[in-house]
């Protein structure tokens, strides 16, 4: 098996090892693509039996296979990723069976093509990536249009660490994307037929039967045919249960039959196996630890758990949370900065949790037992920055009166945190540029010198590169700070943490306000999980704030902001229009197209050329769709930003 890669031009093979390929714009990827649209680390491709995981390490970019944008997804042979202006295609050359001399039968292959995606998705390490590869050929094979993946947390315990009662840990469409909200709640009656009496479950039409005539949530996630199997710990009969499969389809009733049930306990069998190789292996891995503990003289300390599930190098990130693919690239990132002395340079948008990164970046570190301290280099003139940095003699200008020690002197031997760094001014750059080169400070008005030793830590919502490149920064000082490089996704790249946030975001609220935090029902985190968040993370806390003081026992979309609230109304709007579209499979499609491409442009505040980036088009194939759909109501609207050109 091999890439295929189509860059600049240029067409280049490479054959596809067992080790996971880094792919950038830096030096150090084993993939180094000089393109301005591909992140310094984009992405990294994880070879599996039959093909390779790709995910997305928090690119501006992103990824497409398959015309499809994903943060995540699996490639096999004849798929191909796009990455910036770079093309790479997996081939495979056509094998012979051992001992027969005859390629395997085409009908055979098809019916053996849902488990085969299975097996080679149960290799990945990680074990959403594997439930949600688990899925796709769950959903092809039996036809479903959506899965999820439910397991029973602390049955299954360091596998998932942090978490009670069950929990999903994927949720898959029919085109391999990830459902942007995997918490909805299971019925009541398909969750004790499931874990309860270990059985499978398949209903004609979900909303009809008599089995979950009480359940609100069959109508909350408008289930119609339904189809269900336990997992079983080891795969066979006897086994706990420890996971279920769930699959659906809610445009087409009977779409499941007693042989679907058949097929899908085969699935379910395959993951139990599965789950039990992975306890396995972390009980191996807890023993080996415990016995080098031993033999070196130390009591075995009890084994580290991340919350809300993902296991990170044994360190706990708190607050930070997500399990989504592009948080699991900041915390793997986290866990190879650490442990070093080197500088940080931390970029992301406001409220992305920069100053938290930092923090963890401390705590962990080397000089966890030195002070921290913060500075926002945009909340102070230069007169005072530069007096906050470096300290003051007393006289030194009116006003001071005794004698004070800048930040850097008080963080000596522990971190500096400069936040808003690329609002700096140029004559503060240059004496900050100073201070790094000399490892030493003079304060204002003394004729003294101080050797400090810090860890600088940095961050900006600016993009310094870009300042360098217009003269707004100074490029040595640029080189001196950006020694490492860490990039904190947005919210609306990582909506699938918005459930995971809600949770973490209203036991810290419950905390402080001495009250419990009101209970967020499905279709009110459907609307916190869809919105875009310009204001991220910090945006999301103020409005669980607000929700907690206004709000009952239970949150209703009309306690939303006005904001939410009418884009959530809208939304269900639409949602119930495309279900009455009357028509073929074709007008259907189209309409979905229509609306996707609006919902884009909406995000993108009309913005065609970030919203062509967002749905994987060229912005001229962009503006040809919204051509062809320009008797529909909005796709005639002006272009801002095709104005702002002309």
């Amino acid at each position: 098996m091999k890439l295929i890669l189509e860059h600049q031009g240029q067409r280049s093979e490479r054959p596809l090892g067992q080790a996971p390929l880094g792919l950038g714009r830096a030096p150090e990827n084993e993939l180094c693509l000089p393109d301005p649209r591909i992140s310094r680390q984009h992405c990294r491709l994880e070879p599996v039996p039959g093909g390779c995981w790709v995910v997305d390490l928090g690119s501006a970019n992103g990824l497409t296979i398959n015309g499809l944008r994903t943060p995540r997804g699996l490639l096999r042979p004849g798929d191909e990723l796009l990455v910036g202006g770079a093309r790479l295609t997996l081939i495979e050359e056509p094998e012979e069976l051992p001992g027969s001399g005859t390629l395997l039968d085409a009908a055979e292959a098809q019916a053996a093509s849902g488990l085969l995606r299975a097996l080679e998705a149960l290799a990945a390490s990680d074990l959403t990536l594997a439930a949600s590869g688990l899925l796709d050929g769950a959903i092809a094979d039996l036809q479903a249009e959506r899965g999820f993946v439910l397991v029973e947390a602390a049955a299954l315990g360091d596998l998932c660490p942090g978490a009670e009662g069950r929990r999903c840990i994927a949720a898959r469409q029919f085109d391999h994307s990830d459902i942007a909200l995997p918490e909805g709640r299971l019925s009541a009656g398909v969750a004790e037929a499931l874990f309860g009496q270990g059985r499978s479950v398949l209903s004609v039409d979900a909303a009809s039967d008599a089995r979950f005539s009480a359940s609100t949530s069959v109508q909350e996630l408008r289930l119609r045919a339904l189809l269900a199997a336990p997992v079983r710990l080891g795969g066979g009969p006897a086994g706990p249960v420890v996971a279920a499969l769930l699959l659906d389809h809610r445009l087409k009733p009977a779409a499941f039959g007693p042989e679907h049930e058949a097929r899908l306990r085969e699935f379910a069998g395959l993951f139990g196996l599965d789950l039990e190789r992975r306890l396995a292996r972390l009980a191996e891995a807890e023993q080996r630890r415990a016995a080098e503990e031993l033999a070196a003289g130390r009591e075995p300390a009890p084994s580290a758990a991340a919350p809300e599930g993902l296991r990170r190098s044994g360190r706990d990130y708190a607050p930070l949370v997500g399990r989504s693919a592009a948080m699991r690239a900041v915390f793997e990132k986290l866990d190879r900065i650490v442990d070093n002395d080197l500088p940080v340079q931390i970029q992301g948008e406001s409220g992305t949790g920069k100053e938290l990164v930092a923090r963890a970046i401390h705590r962990h570190g080397p000089r966890s037992r030195g002070p921290f301290i913060s500075e926002n280099c945009a909340a102070l003139p230069d007169s005072l920055l530069e007096s906050e940095l470096f300290g003051h003699a007393r006289g030194a200008f009116t006003g001071a009166d005794r004698a004070k020690k800048g930040l850097f002197v008080q963080a000596h031997g522990g971190t500096l945190f400069l936040d808003e760094i690329g609002d700096m001014s140029a004559e503060m750059q240059k004496k900050l540029l100073r201070v790094l080169q000399e490892g030493e400070v003079r304060p204002l008005g003394s004729d003294q010198v101080e050797k400090v030793d810090v860890r600088l830590l940095t961050a900006s919502h600016r993009d310094l590169e870009r300042m360098v490149a217009s003269g707004e920064f100074r490029q040595d000082l640029f080189y001196r700070i950006n020694v490492l490089s860490l990039r904190l996704p947005p919210l609306r790249e990582r909506r699938e943490d918005v459930p995971v946030l809600c949770r973490a975001l209203q036991r810290r609220i419950a905390e402080e306000l001495g009250r419990p935090a009101p209970r967020l029902p499905h279709e009110v985190l459907v609307a916190l999980a869809e919105y875009s968040w310009p204001g991220n993370v910090r945006e999301l806390e103020n409005e669980l704030r607000r929700l907690a003081v206004i709000a009952g026992e239970q949150v209703r979309l009309a306690d939303l902001s006005a904001r939410l609230f009418e884009r959530a109304e809208r939304a269900q709007s639409d949602a119930q229009a495309f279900g009455e579209v009357a028509g073929d499979l074709r007008t259907r499609v189209a309409e979905f197209e229509h609306r996707s491409i609006l919902a884009a442009l909406e995000r993108h505040a009309g913005n065609k050329s970030r919203a062509a980036a967002e749905l994987g088009l060229s912005r001229f194939a962009l503006q040809r769709k919204l051509d062809k759909y320009a008797g529909l109501a909005g796709a005639g609207e002006a272009d801002p930003e095709a104005a702002a050109e002309e």
